[in-house]
């Protein structure tokens, strides 16, 4: 489609060339690239790319008026491909090779950097000047510039709270660490950074932790605390219907009452980033009992385990615990993967929304139907959930 586009004819529906204006933001970010840079570091990123030995080292913004917010996708909410592109462009990567049990003044330095709630000046050397490149990742949030760092020195004092500091030196599992800190509501955005960075967990187990890799073990230790106190809640008692769209996608999210259960459906157009050669949209499927699951969510990926805690966040947040049925349809306009974060805020944001309250499954089913462009029969032959008549469905 790009190749027939050329730019031109935005046939992906978007008012822009995402590839157009990827090279636009990398002309003026080249001229301030130097194998010396000074800067705000919001965060770390983790490699996974060779482990156990991982490219790892502090990003560094070029552009401090963006930093606050260029690595904390919870704040995006009003910002479109557009905007993500031109935040994100302006982090430099620095990478250097190291082990993942490696543990020197390095590591340490990284650490302070990822624990920091602020932005913490950092002055890089590098080996040769940075080079520009826009990469996507299905996890991940997009990537910069990077180069292979020489050195680096932190120039700020990092600010770390000290519940965080206690924590990190404290003999606890990451499973403990993340549930305190996440109940003493530190952003989860903040969490993966310093599980990435290999700062929580027993001491002679402590390693660096690839942040796509992070990202997702975030997802699932927390969506499983929060799923011990879900079971326990009483039922809801009527049929609930959330809904959201952003950066092409939709949500559709459908509580029914019963004791806890999920699944989730990804429904991709033809055409898209991932369906380019498909002439009919392509459909995964998971799906989890009332006692969990344990095995990896292989046809979705991180974008289950985000969508999972964002409905499990709400429900705990509700006292409650129902059926729960997410329904995403991925459209022809994300034609470029900006990371599970796009599934994690989606659901969130639905989940804050005011619902729609039915008495009936059909009634709450023929509402979602109306917004859902992949006919309805399509989900339901698949559903696990929809399969289990109740006699509540049908009063």
């Amino acid at each position: 489609m790009c190749l027939t586009c050329k730019g031109g004819r935005l046939l992906c529906g978007l008012h822009y060339c995402p590839i157009l204006k990827k090279v636009e933001y990398q002309k003026p970010s080249e001229l301030k690239l130097s194998s010396h840079m000074f800067g705000p570091s919001p965060s770390i990123f983790v490699g996974w790319g060779g482990w156990p030995d991982v490219s790892v080292g502090p990003l560094t913004s070029m552009h401090g008026d963006d930093v606050y917010i260029s690595d904390d996708p919870s704040s995006w909410q009003s910002l479109g491909f557009e905007d993500i592109i031109r935040i994100r462009s302006s982090l430099i990567r620095s990478k250097s090779r190291v082990n993942v049990k490696l543990k020197n003044r390095f590591i340490s330095e990284n650490q302070q950097i990822a624990m920091s709630v602020k932005p913490v000046d950092v002055e890089t050397h590098f080996k040769k000047k940075p080079s520009f490149s826009m990469s996507f990742s299905p996890v991940s949030q997009p990537m910069g510039p990077s180069a292979d760092l020489l050195s680096f020195d932190v120039s700020s004092n990092p600010t770390i709270p000290q519940k965080v500091d206690y924590i990190a030196s404290d003999e606890v599992t990451s499973s403990y660490a993340l549930s305190t800190l996440f109940e003493k509501d530190f952003n989860v955005y903040y969490l993966t950074r310093v599980l990435s960075s290999g700062s929580l967990g027993i001491q002679d187990k402590k390693k660096l932790v690839p942040t796509r890799w992070s990202i997702t073990a975030v997802d699932d230790i927390l969506g499983k605390h929060l799923m011990k106190r879900i079971r326990d809640y009483p039922s809801i008692n009527e049929f609930q219907l959330f809904s959201n769209t952003y950066l092409e996608n939709h949500f559709e999210i459908l509580l029914i009452p019963g004791a806890w259960e999920f699944e989730q459906f990804e429904a991709w157009a033809p055409q898209t980033f991932w369906t380019s050669g498909a002439t009919e949209p392509q459909i995964a499927y998971e799906h989890e009992k009332h006692e969990g699951r344990w095995d990896y969510a292989l046809n979705e990926g991180g974008g289950y385990y985000a969508g999972r805690f964002g409905v499990c966040e709400a429900m705990d947040r509700m006292r409650r615990q129902a059926r729960a049925i997410v329904f995403r349809e991925i459209y022809e306009g994300y034609v470029v993967p900006v990371g599970v974060w796009e599934v994690r805020e989606n659901v969130r944001w639905a989940m804050k929304s005011k619902p729609k309250k039915f008495q009936t499954l059909s009634e709450a089913l023929k509402d979602a139907a109306t917004r859902l462009r992949i006919p309805l029969k399509k989900y339901t032959e698949k559903s696990e959930i929809l399969k289990q008549k109740r006699l509540t469905d049908y009063t």
